[in-house]
């Protein structure tokens, strides 16, 4: 059957030239659809649940919010973790799912179990989902400045929440905007127990004023002159002193007592979990843009970032938008490099085969087979949703070489066969006699080659994910090459080969290297039992070797951005974090290699954010490699920043046995989802009950466990 194909191809070159255009097409629009991204998602398949419980302590949002949600989710289908975690003032229930689960699926399942169990939290508490994304989600991060001064910090965070927000959010791509950093204003009212004891007035009875009075109602329609008009009354409030003039009793004489009249009522910031500095110059609002899941993340941030220009000219004078971190460079760089590659191995593979076959248009034959099989793999990776990354293109990258080696033999076999007849035949048929001798073999070659990495797909868990996208492609550039193997490579030889062909013996290089060859044969043969035994020899050395070698789960990846990620002792206050940050800050901004400082203390308001006050995050946007002093390295610059950022911290938990936090990937903070949790959770539970009881004692805020990285991460040297 085989053969027949092969001397179908061959005698119908014509077909064979409309089925290579119709794969140049579909493969060019796969490989201008296929998602990029720097690397492989190693997230679960996960659902996150959020609960705000505001004021409540650990314990008891542990008591009533987290722990009724974790049972209840043990029910849920295909959940093989479920992990809850309490703070201050907020709940998180992490729901992870056997691999292969459809995330949406996932979340309408858990969304059913929230129905069920909402009857049993307590008044006024409604949990929500996170948004569907992954562990890579943070995709672009910007910062609100206004340098001149006009605009305070609440000004600010209104322009990203009620303007900025929105606008993004619309953006195709985009799952959530989260907000950090400045001030939410909010209505206070500050009660005088003095006066609400002089007047008889219970709290109870503030509150219940106060939400009546913030009303609107309806009144039905009256008629007048053949028209309907509705009746409302306007209630909602406005300005704080339609608070003051909110009547909450009356006295014995029937004088209204007003809440100005017992409270101080004023416009104030509302309780922060988390702060942003830039350049250690001091607070400023910012956002996060958290990408959906499956999306094409270079496309995502280039519509953000078009979106974001046009929004430009609608913010208050002096306002500006500061990007403080963007994938886009790391997606294009890594891309562009491993695309460098696969064109330098190409063009080697290209000048290899003219050396030894010396005939142009027949090296072609054998080139021509790389852009069509990588074309094939671009289409099946299109279709089954797999990014072009650097471990799927890397898949590519190591098939390349083997790809080629069917068109070589069949274009060599043909070689062969016309110096042997000498022109007595007509050619065609020549080419095709050799092609049917050895296509066959070469395609079933080139198949048990295909299956070769089959053991990978066995993998599972984070290991599956991250390598899966290599054996996929290099498996699919195989199975493309044992195909074009029999079906383009003849009709190709009947087109290309062509003209004088020079014989083998006659090939300078051939000779060369069979002069070289033909000796260290004949000298292995004859003493076949010592090289045997030296092979055996060196058998142990090597297994020695090896079992001193080392481990890593995947090699560091320098991505041009750092993340420095020191932890302080549970129950540091806002204030004293805020010091402790633009202190660190302002020491890295000093360092001529760094371009940029965006610090963050805390957590975002997004459910892929668990970080407590004690966690700073500080992202370093570095300068170009050619500014950089001589000398430097990326080593020896974290060395460096985190000797001289030590000082500025207060005695910080020894990080020997805690979360791993120190990554060379571009993956941003969703908790549990990331490599982390291979850290030490028994540290991490330590730790959350730890903080829980410090905040019963002390009342002060309370910090849990969390996990995940960003980018180049590493820690300051140890306070021990």
């Amino acid at each position: 059957m085989l053969k027949r194909i092969v001397e179908a191809s061959a005698n119908n070159p014509f077909f064979v030239a409309i089925g290579i255009a119709a794969l140049l097409a579909w493969g060019g629009f796969a490989v201008l659809n296929t998602p990029l991204d720097a690397i492989p998602d190693l997230s679960d398949v996960q659902v996150i649940v959020f609960t705000e419980v505001p004021g409540q302590a650990p314990q008891v949002v542990e008591d009533q919010v987290t722990y009724p949600l974790t049972t209840a989710m043990l029910a849920v289908p295909f959940a093989k973790v479920v992990r809850g975690y309490s703070f201050f003032g907020s709940s998180f229930v992490y729901i992870i799912f056997e691999d292969g689960t459809d995330l949406y699926w996932a979340r309408s399942r858990v969304l059913e179990a929230l129905n069920f169990v909402s009857g049993r939290l307590p008044d006024g508490i409604t949990p929500t989902l996170g948004p569907d994304a992954t562990g890579v989600g943070w995709i672009y991060e910007y910062a609100i400045v206004d340098r001149t001064g006009k605009h305070d910090l609440s000004e600010l965070r209104s322009i990203q929440d009620w303007h900025l927000r929105y606008e993004l959010q619309s953006v195709p791509g985009v799952a959530e905007v989260a907000s950090v950093g400045g001030y939410v204003r909010q209505y206070q009212i500050e009660l005088d127990p003095n006066k609400l004891a002089a007047y008889g007035i219970s709290l109870r009875q503030v509150r219940h004023a106060i939400e009546r009075s913030n009303n609107d109602v309806g009144g039905r329609l009256l008629e007048i002159a053949e028209s309907e008009f509705m009746v409302r009354g306007r209630g909602y409030v406005q300005s704080v002193r339609d608070l003051e003039e909110i009547a909450v009793d009356v006295s014995a004489g029937g004088t209204p007592i007003l809440l100005r009249n017992i409270a101080t009522v004023s416009l104030g910031p509302e309780l922060r979990r988390g702060l942003t500095d830039l350049d250690g110059e001091g607070e400023v609002a910012a956002g996060i843009v958290i990408m959906r899941f499956g999306e094409n993340a270079l496309q995502t941030i280039q519509r953000v970032k078009t979106r974001l220009k046009e929004l430009e000219a609608s913010l208050p004078e002096g306002v500006e938008i500061v990007p403080v971190y963007d994938r886009a460079p790391l997606i294009e760089r890594a891309v562009a490099n491993l695309e460098e590659k696969l064109l330098q191995q190409g063009l080697i593979v290209a000048l290899i085969c003219f050396a030894f076959l010396f005939h142009l248009r027949s090296a072609l034959v054998a080139i021509l087979i790389l852009p069509l099989g990588i074309l094939i793999s671009f289409i099946v990776m299109y279709h089954q949703g797999i990014n072009a990354n650097i471990m799927s293109l890397g898949g590519i990258a190591i098939a390349i070489g083997t790809m080629i080696d069917a068109g070589i033999v069949m274009v060599e076999n043909a070689h062969k066969h016309l110096e042997r007849d000498g022109g007595k035949r007509p050619r065609k048929e020549i080419l095709i006699e050799a092609a049917t001798e050895v296509g066959p073999s070469l395609f079933f070659s080139l198949l048990i080659i295909t299956f070769s990495f089959l053991p990978i797909f066995t993998l599972e868990a984070q290991e599956g994910r991250l390598f899966r996208p290599l054996a996929f492609t290099k498996t699919y550039a195989m199975a493309g090459a044992a195909l074009l193997s029999i079906t383009v490579v003849p009709a190709l030889m009947v087109w290309l080969l062509r003209g004088r062909i020079l014989p083998e013996g006659r090939n300078p290089l051939n000779r060369a290297v069979l002069w070289l060859y033909r000796p260290l044969l004949r000298g292995a043969l004859r003493f076949r039992w010592l090289v045997l035994g030296a092979a055996l020899l060196t058998l142990p050395f090597s297994v020695f070797t090896c079992g001193r070698l080392g481990s890593e789960f995947m090699p560091p990846l320098d991505e041009g951005d750092l993340l420095y990620m020191p932890t302080t002792l549970p129950g540091l206050s806002i204030t004293k974090a805020k010091e402790i940050l633009q202190q660190t800050d302002r020491i890295i901004a000093s360092f001529p290699e760094v371009e940029r400082v965006f610090g963050k203390v805390g957590r975002a308001e997004t459910a892929t954010d668990p970080a407590p006050l004690s966690m700073i995050e500080t992202t370093i946007t570095l300068r170009p490699r050619s500014e950089w002093r001589e000398g430097m390295t990326t080593q020896k610059l974290i060395a460096d920043v985190a000797v001289s950022a030590r000082p500025t911290l207060p005695k910080t938990r020894s990080t020997s046995g805690k979360l791993a936090m120190i990554l060379s990937v571009c993956w941003r903070r969703a908790s549990e989802t990331c490599l982390v949790r291979r850290a030490s959770l028994q540290s991490a539970s330590s730790e959350a009950t730890t903080s829980t009881s410090r905040s019963i004692v002390l009342g002060s805020p309370a910090t849990g466990s969390l996990s995940g990285t960003s980018r180049t991460s590493f820690r300051p040297p140890s306070a021990e």
